[in-house]
C-alpha cells in the first residue's frame, strides 16, 4: 500500500477492479451491518472509543474502526422496546420494520460484545449501571459463540433494549469488487453513566478513547490505518463540543447510502467515494515486463 495517508487500500484491488469493470467478476450481495461510535464528553469535547482491528483478520486488518459487525438472523426476533417505533426507524433507516428491528439489535449486540457496553435497562427510562463481572461476561461470551441470541439475553435479564439511547448518522456500503460486502449502518451513543468499555473483542488488539479532531489528524499523518467510512465520520464529528450536540444533530443527518464507484478513463482506474472527493484514488498500469505487452495495475496513491 503505498498512501500519503493512513487509507486503508489493499494491494489486490486493482486486479479486483479490473475484473469488475471487463465484467469477469460479479458482486457479492452486502450483508446488513451496524457499527456504533460510543462517545463521551472530556475537557476538549467528545472523545469517541476506537479499536485496532488485528492484523491477521482478513478484512481490514490493522486498520482502525468502531465496535459492529453484521446483523444476526435472529435479530429480527421482537424484543423489549424503548424509544422510536419500529415504523420510525424504519422510515429513518430506509428499511422494513424487521429489518429495522434487526439492524438495531445487531447495533445494541455488537457494542456490548466488542466493548463491553449494553444500551439496555430495566424499565423504559432507564439503563443498566455495570456489565462487569463473571455473570455478565458469560452472557457476553454466549452471544459471541452464538449460543444465546440477544433475544434470550434481555428475557433472561429482564431488560429492554433503549433505541432512543441511538442516533442514526451515516450509511456506507463496501465497494463492489470487495469479496466481503457490508451495508453498514452509522450510529452515535453516549457511553451511559457507570458503565466503562473494555476490549472484549477477539478481533482487535487494543482499544482507545480519542477525539475525532485527533484520530483524523492521525490518518492525515498515516500514523493510523482507517478505511474511510470511519474516517469521514470523524471528520464530521469535529464541528461539535460536546456529546448532546452530536446526539441532536444526529436526526438531520443525511443517510443516503455512500457506494465506491470504479471507472476507466483511457485505461486508467479511477475509484471515487461521491461526496467525499479526498479517497479518490487513480490507478494507471504499470510500464509492461518483457515479454508481457499489456503491463499489470500499478497504486498511484491517493489523488483529489
Amino acid at each position: 500500500m503505498s498512501t500519503s495517508n493512513g487509507q486503508w487500500y489493499p494491494p489486490e484491488w486493482p486486479d479486483r477492479i479490473r475484473a469488475l469493470t471487463d465484467g469477469e467478476l460479479r458482486p457479492v450481495a452486502p450483508r446488513r451491518a451496524a457499527t456504533v461510535l460510543l462517545l463521551r464528553d472530556g475537557a476538549d469535547g467528545p472523545a469517541v472509543h476506537m479499536l485496532r482491528r488485528r492484523a491477521s483478520m482478513a478484512f481490514a486488518g490493522g486498520a482502525y474502526a468502531y465496535p459492529g459487525g453484521s446483523v444476526d438472523p435472529r435479530d429480527e426476533r421482537e424484543v423489549p422496546w424503548a424509544g422510536p417505533s419500529r415504523t420510525e426507524w424504519a422510515q429513518r433507516l430506509g428499511v422494513d420494520a424487521a429489518g429495522a428491528q434487526a439492524i438495531v439489535c445487531a447495533a445494541v449486540r455488537e457494542t456490548f460484545e466488542e466493548a463491553g457496553v449494553l444500551l439496555a435497562g430495566p424499565a423504559p427510562d432507564t439503563v443498566v449501571a455495570d456489565t462487569t463481572g463473571a455473570d455478565w461476561e458469560a452472557d457476553r461470551a454466549a452471544l459471541v459463540s452464538r449460543e444465546l441470541s440477544f433475544a434470550e439475553l434481555l428475557d433472561r435479564r429482564g431488560l429492554v433494549l433503549r433505541s432512543d439511547l441511538l442516533g442514526a448518522w451515516a450509511r456506507w456500503i463496501t465497494p463492489e469488487f470487495e469479496p466481503r460486502r457490508y451495508d453498514t449502518w452509522f450510529f452515535v451513543a453516549a457511553l451511559p453513566e457507570g458503565q466503562r468499555t473494555r476490549n472484549a473483542s477477539t478481533e482487535a488488539d487494543r482499544t482507545q478513547w480519542i477525539r475525532p479532531a485527533a484520530a483524523a489528524d492521525g490518518y492525515d499523518r498515516g500514523e493510523l490505518l482507517m478505511m474511510p467510512p470511519t474516517v469521514a465520520t470523524l471528520r464530521a464529528l469535529r464541528p461539535y463540543g460536546s456529546v448532546r450536540e452530536v446526539l441532536g444533530a444526529a436526526g438531520d443527518r443525511d443517510l443516503t447510502p455512500v457506494l465506491a464507484r470504479a471507472r476507466l478513463v483511457a485505461g486508467e482506474i479511477v475509484l471515487s467515494w461521491p461526496g467525499h472527493d479526498e479517497f479518490t484514488k487513480h490507478i494507471a498500469p504499470a510500464a509492461p515486463e518483457p515479454g508481457d505487452p499489456t503491463g499489470t495495475p500499478r497504486a498511484l496513491g491517493a489523488d483529489s
